[in-house]
């Protein structure tokens, strides 16, 4: 198994040195002009797998647009990447309507079954039993997929329902060859599947083997269910048999869902939050995404800093970055939640002046300790008027799908509904359990995200488009939990503030604060030198695995140009 892990990293190594060659010379000045480019497409998918990525391209090409292509890919990352890819989950897409000059911010997260309760991940002595809300069906929460992705492909889609779901079907039903990293991904977590024997069916051969790579990987039960969804639409998965087959696990197995609950399931369209940075306009995604919010508050907090000129990666800015990152951490814990039930303070976290008022508290000098920080210290200014996968899509037409959605952790609850081949998530762990009790990312949350019927989690997902002059120039997004915020950040801050190229942009090491615990997470990559200098500036600097896996689309006068991340072993960019 070592060996094998040794192999695959040698790969990623040298999928990253092509891929980076592959895309030298693209980088941005201020009007986003490309510079000495290699090459440029019409239409592009960036996504975490190689079978999705060319299913969104033939779609573009049979003359789907971007709200097409991005149904396909998401109903095919279900079944070539089932640890993130999924039905039984749920996420958020903004999709920028090129021809029409609209956003739209489609919210499909889950949402708390009807028998919710407050304390319902409670003992009596109310510490928090982090097993049901995470290993159980009783942290299943009512899943978004199926609505999402069939209300954006019929509201904007050119094609038909069936055209967008026959790729799926068919790597369902005649199966696809397993890559090198679904097979380590599935040898991996195969303690936790092979606990339910569906779920063991499902994914490891008869007699309990694991797939090799290269292997061919069938799927019978998710091809007809998503058949079902091919010929019914929505009603398939929450009127119809996959609903009673859900229901009835549900009942079997100690979950809550009823099929009163996933016929109540509805998507909902809210307005995107959009910010400024240097020229740049950000749209993003809105509670109960949070990190739309944090990403506008923390550019609003760096923009008043040189960062260009203090260098990329350098310990004085790294310092500036990680200070943003804990005050935006330290007000998501108190503020944010599901805008239907809790009133945000959007207006203020968002707002310049509360920018520039962060950015004075911070010391050039030394780091502020984490308990030194309190949510909304600084609100008394006056007001002006988190396993997941992420894919980006643009058509001819300049439309853009920036899509994250997930399971939660990997697969879920590790339970596939009887029959149907569909992995159930586990998100109800993103609410808070218990005020002041971190989750399974660490993530600290309160009153605002506490758990009520019928309430969708808070969620750390991040898919941003940026504009410039009007016009869409970049698309990004990433899985990671709690850090898929701050991968953006990076992404962002590296593209628009230190004119990288986007493949540059996505290489360069990534840092990584939430506030609590109190410690500033790095990639290799980050000098020894510059780990000295932030310690002695205060921080507990800890050296961490790869996080985040971006998957980003740029745009100019010459083409379409994508990059995907290289963290992520399958992830592939592909278009015309």
């Amino acid at each position: 198994m070592l060996f094998m892990k040794h192999l695959f990293f040698i790969f990623l190594s040298t999928t990253l040195f092509i891929q980076l060659s592959f895309a030298q010379g693209l980088s941005f000045n201020d009007d986003m002009s490309v510079h000495k480019p290699t090459f440029g497409h019409k239409a592009m998918v960036v996504s975490a797998d190689k079978y999705a990525s060319e299913v969104g391209v033939q779609i573009l090409k049979q003359g789907g647009n971007a709200a097409d292509a991005a149904a396909a890919v998401g109903f095919a990352l279900a079944v070539t990447v089932p640890r993130a890819g999924n039905l039984g989950g749920g996420g958020f897409a903004l999709f920028y309507d090129a021809p029409a000059k609209q956003i739209k911010a489609l919210d499909y997260r889950e949402v708390a079954p009807s028998r919710s309760t407050e304390k319902m991940y409670q003992h009596r002595d109310g510490s928090v039993d982090s097993n049901k809300s995470l290993h159980s069906l009783m942290g299943t929460g009512v899943p978004g997929t199926v609505a999402g992705l069939l209300d954006l492909q019929e509201k904007y889609g050119r094609l038909t329902r069936a055209d967008i779901l026959a790729p799926a079907i068919k790597l369902a039903e005649e199966g696809f060859p397993v890559s090198q990293s679904l097979a380590l991904s599935l040898w991996d977590h195969k303690d936790r599947l092979k606990k339910r024997p569906e779920t063991a069916r499902t994914f490891f051969k008869y007699d309990g083997r694991p797939y090799a790579p290269g292997e061919i990987f069938i799927q019978r039960d998710l091809a007809e269910s998503l058949k079902l969804i091919s010929t019914y639409g929505k009603n398939a998965f929450y009127t119809g048999p996959i609903a009673h087959a859900i229901a009835n696990d549900m009942k079997t197995y100690g979950g809550i869902i009823t099929e009163k609950d996933l016929e109540n399931y509805k998507p909902v369209y809210r307005d995107p939050i959009v910010g400024r940075y240097k020229g740049y306009q950000i749209a993003a995604m809105p509670p109960p995404s949070s990190g739309g919010v944090h990403i506008i508050q923390m550019l609003n907090t760096l923009e008043n800093f040189d960062l260009k000129a203090k260098g990329h990666n350098s310990a004085a800015s790294i310092h500036i970055m990680a200070e943003a990152m804990k005050r935006a951490y330290a007000d998501r814990s108190k503020y944010l939640g599901d805008p239907d039930f809790v009133r945000i303070p959007l207006d203020k976290l968002t707002a310049k002046i509360y920018g520039r008022r962060i950015a004075e508290s911070i010391s050039q000098n030394s780091a502020t300790p984490s308990r030194n920080i309190s949510p909304g210290a600084l609100f008394s200014v006056p007001e002006e008027s988190p396993q997941t996968t992420h894919f980006s899509v643009i058509d001819e037409d300049g439309s853009i799908v920036s899509n994250t959605y997930t399971l939660n952790l990997s697969y879920g609850n590790a339970h596939v509904i009887t029959g149907t081949g569909i992995l159930m998530n586990n998100e109800m762990d993103d609410f808070s359990s218990r005020a002041g009790v971190p989750n399974a990312y660490g993530l600290i949350g309160g009153k605002a995200n506490k758990i009520e019927a019928g309430k969708r989690p808070l969620s750390s997902m991040t898919p941003v488009i940026v504009f410039k002059n009007g016009e869409a120039v970049l698309a990004t997004g990433s899985p990671g939990g709690a850090r898929i915020i701050t991968t953006v950040l990076n992404i962002l801050v590296n593209v628009l503030e230190h004119e990288m190229n986007i493949a540059d942009a996505t290489a360069a090491p990534r840092v990584h604060h939430q506030w609590m615990p109190d410690e500033l997470r790095i990639e290799q990559g980050i000098s020894p030198d510059t780990q000295t200098l932030l310690k002695g500036l205060g921080y507990s600097v800890s050296l961490k695995a790869p996080f985040g896996a971006a998957m980003t689309l740029a745009k100019s006068s010459l083409g379409v140009y994508g990059y995907a991340d290289s963290r992520r072993g399958d992830a592939y960019a592909a278009g015309y």
